[in-house]
């Protein structure tokens, strides 16, 4: 009989440690993977989501039931409700939105970054295109969405023609995505009509223009005076049947 080796190993009975060790390492870098995977930009994924949801819910529209009672769709105001605003007194529309935005935007309009004029004809909403927009981009920063939202409250009851307009400074751009001033321009005037539409204002009251580099409102000599051009304007026309009055004037040439 063959005598037994005196010098055996041991047996080890916590191998089990490397292979558990090593599970453990490849989950935490699939964990790690996974969370900057979904750490988004969550302005893009908003765009994205309900410019998305609106394609494939499109269809549906027609056929969805209206509630019926005192609720309603966000944005749609009774006609009797548009001139009654606090208190119960009937106001001209224009004279409220602008009452409205300086009370809601008091320390934007105090730093300079938004400006309220207005005449017999329109009122202009000028919002500086850094409180919205990344540098040489249109798609709108988180901050953007919040601003937008609280003047679609604002402007979703009444029924006035609204110009979204987009202007630069006179710095060139040329990317593959905007070519010219003109293209980023329309485009952030674009986003701007697309986020006031996702918070419930009426899409058939609403344009978009660009005009690029070339409406300055101060020189475009340095850095301040560039910031100043950089802006986005929404004209809020005073005549709620503006817009249609054309179009049958048109229709009728």
């Amino acid at each position: 009989m063959a005598r037994r080796r005196r010098n055996e190993e041991p047996i080890n009975h916590e191998r089990w440690l490397v292979s558990y060790a090593d599970f453990i390492t490849l989950l935490f870098a699939f964990f790690v993977v996974m969370y900057s995977i979904s750490s988004v930009n969550e302005g893009k994924y908003k765009v994205l989501s309900d410019s998305m949801e609106g394609i494939f819910k499109q269809a549906e529209r027609s056929i969805r039931p209206i509630p019926i009672g005192d609720e309603r769709f966000k944005g749609q105001a009774h006609a009797d409700d548009v001139s009654i605003i606090s208190g119960g007194l009937a106001r001209e529309p224009l004279d409220s939105i602008a009452e409205q935005i300086r009370e809601q935007f008091d320390g934007l309009l105090e730093d300079g970054q938004l400006y309220v004029r207005a005449n017999e004809m329109w009122l202009e909403l000028e919002l500086s295109s850094s409180l919205l927009f990344p540098s040489g981009d249109a798609v709108p920063h988180q901050d953007a969405f919040d601003i937008i939202e609280k003047i679609s409250a604002i402007l979703a009851p009444f029924g006035n023609p609204i110009q979204v307009e987009g202007f630069t400074d006179n710095l060139p751009i040329s990317t593959a995505q905007y070519p010219t001033n003109w293209e980023l321009s329309a485009a952030r005037a674009a986003s701007i009509v697309r986020m006031l539409v996702m918070e419930g204002v009426q899409p058939e009251r609403l344009a978009a223009v660009g005009y690029g580099e070339f409406q300055p409102i101060v020189a475009n000599t340095d850095a301040a005076g560039r910031a100043r051009n950089r802006r986005v304007v929404l004209v809020i026309s005073r005549d709620v049947n503006n817009r249609r009055q054309t179009l049958i004037s048109n229709d009728q040439d």
